[in-house]
């Protein structure tokens, strides 16, 4: 197109440029095969082609799905490999929510295809509805609601406490978690939090004093749980916790069913050492028949924590403005599968950047305390690639911090929460190589410890941790692993291999190493099966066994 010059000129040449982008992507199809709100939908269609339909089964959508570019969901779509490969056209997956279990993450990265979530649409609903269930718990308003329309006036049988001065334990100092915190200030309250991801400072910044689980347990007149359901959650509110806890204190749970012992707490507040509970998440759902809605002191909702307008349509909003702009060539704010490695360094990245994140799943096992700080580095021919070892870096944060996390962790927000829990991440290059061609080593600094683990790759991908805590070994990074310190002298591995073997776990590999003899050694067992908490406590009450944890590092056996 030819015009001439002169301001006419360029105002016809804008919108000719601003057709062609509207005719560019008008081209673009986005089927939607959950319900979506409005606000998202009326997004979608200013810019392309929307087909809302819902309902849909596997084989209706793999019909279909080659027509389009994107495809939004909410839990209702399975997005399985099958539709992703029939997805011929699919640049973008987009989950109006956060989980993305129902969407094949593998399938779809090896595919190329982006895939993201909206996990920031419902962090004030949950800490409102938080809110409100601490409130209605303070001042028994459910219970006073439904006595006086039942025609009762009995003020005395609702007294109240107040809120202000209180203690607040809050386990979990995530999203949701500092919302609830900031809040609980506004109105007085004292907050205690236990998070083992938040250093003490990043944890006075937000007006909580940073504690051990125990003391928060010890202290706090009202408790609320906002963590994952991961293996080290499950029933973290049990007998044994509850007995720590003061006289009358509150606990409530708009997180996850199953971070609390329902018969624990039933039988805390049976006998009145729990004053109140307020739930919306239970272990059964929907909790019919559990003997907890018996009693007049518990407060229950049926899962609303997520169930407000406002958090629909930010879910909704957020997940269409980010297909939008990945379908214009740009990026999404919340991508949670990996993107691509540099193909002429595929070959190295690849192998070392599993063995990273695997390096960095067992040394989360192996510390304890707050983590303050991350060194990755690396040696030998690794320390030339530059800025393309960011890959692995970000592949041992996600390592470090996905095991015990509610967010999905992956390489585009390790970083970004890293630096949100106050986690310093630095990298290092050196020449030095321990005598391997490469050399990775990652050094994990918390409150109360160090640890360092190293590994390297050799031929054919054959990847080996070779050193953890200076001390030398050959060690394959997969399956269950026992890792003990412990006195060198004779009858120490022994022992413990006796108590293995009694509870029915066949050692597959064992790896010893020590500095000097008689002083301190390390143990590294590969075992076949889960070793039982029973057990590892049998390992560490040993004479000579100085510390002894057990890890998962992958679903994969040696």
């Amino acid at each position: 197109m030819s015009v001439p010059p002169g301001p006419l000129s360029i105002i016809i040449l804008n919108m000719y440029q601003a057709y062609s982008i509207w005719e560019f992507m008008a081209d673009f199809k986005i089927l939607v095969s959950d319900p979506l709100a409005d606000e998202g939908l009326e997004i979608l269609r200013r810019e392309c082609s929307v087909d809302v339909k819902t309902d849909l089964t596997e084989d209706q959508l793999v019909q279909i799905i080659g027509d389009y570019d994107a495809l939004l969901v909410r839990s209702g779509t399975d997005v399985t490999a099958r539709v992703i490969e029939a997805g011929k056209r699919l640049r973008f997956i987009g989950r109006a929510g956060a989980g993305v279990d129902n969407i094949d993450m593998e399938a779809a990265t090896k595919k190329g295809i982006i895939v993201a979530n909206a996990p920031e649409g419902n962090t004030l609903a949950a800490t409102e509805h938080t809110m409100a269930m601490m409130l209605s718990l303070a001042r028994n308003i459910p219970q006073a609601n439904a006595s006086l329309k039942k025609k009762e006036w009995k003020r005395s049988k609702f007294m109240g406490v107040e809120l202000n001065e209180k203690t607040l334990g809050i386990v979990g100092l995530g999203r949701i978690g500092r919302e609830v915190a900031k809040r609980a200030q506004a109105m007085g309250m004292h907050i205690v939090g236990y998070d083992p991801f938040i250093t003490r400072d990043r944890a006075a910044q937000m007006g909580v004093e940073a504690v051990s689980l125990e003391e928060l347990f010890k202290a706090a007149d009202i408790i609320t749980v906002h963590t994952p359901l991961i293996k080290e959650t499950r029933h973290m509110v049990n007998e044994k916790t509850i007995a720590m806890m003061k006289d009358g204190v509150r606990i409530i749970n708009c997180a996850r069913g199953g971070i609390i012992d329902e018969k624990a707490l039933y039988n805390g507040l049976k006998s009145g050492k729990v004053a109140g509970a307020a739930l919306d998440v239970f272990e059964e759902e929907p909790p019919l028949n559990s003997p907890l809605l018996e009693l007049d002191q518990v407060i229950v909702t049926p899962h609303l924590g997520a169930s407000t307008i406002e958090a629909q349509k930010n879910v909704a909003v957020s997940i269409a403005k980010q297909c939008i702009s990945v379908l214009k060539g740009g990026s999404a704010k919340y991508v949670v599968n990996a993107p691509m490695i540099p193909p002429e360094h595929a070959d190295t990245i690849e192998p070392f950047a599993s063995l990273a994140e695997k390096m960095g799943r067992f040394l989360t096992q192996l510390v304890s305390g707050r983590m303050e700080k991350v060194e990755i580095i690396y040696g030998g021919e690794l320390a030339t690639l530059g800025n393309n070892t960011r890959f692995i870096t970000l592949m041992a944060l996600k390592g470090l911090l996905d095991p015990i996390l509610q967010v999905p962790v992956n390489i585009v927000n390790a970083e970004l929460i890293a630096k949100e829990r106050g986690i310093s991440v630095a990298e290092t290059m050196t020449r030095d190589s321990g005598g391997f061609k490469s050399l990775v080593t990652i050094r994990v600094k918390t409150d109360t410890m160090e640890e360092t683990m190293s590994g390297t790759v050799f031929m054919k991908g054959r990847s080996r941790i070779v050193s953890i805590g200076g001390y030398t070994m050959d060690m394959i990074p997969e399956g269950y692993v026992i890792v003990s310190r412990h006195l060198d002298k004779p009858g120490v591995i022994g022992r413990a291999s006796t108590i293995l073997g009694k509870g029915n776990v066949n050692i597959a590999g064992m790896q010893v190493g020590r500095i000097r003899p008689g002083e301190e050694a390390i143990m590294v067992l590969n075992v076949d099966s889960e070793v039982t908490p029973e057990m590892m406590e049998e390992i560490r009450s040993m004479p000579g066994i100085f510390t002894a944890v057990f890890a998962k590092i992958s679903d994969t056996l040696i």
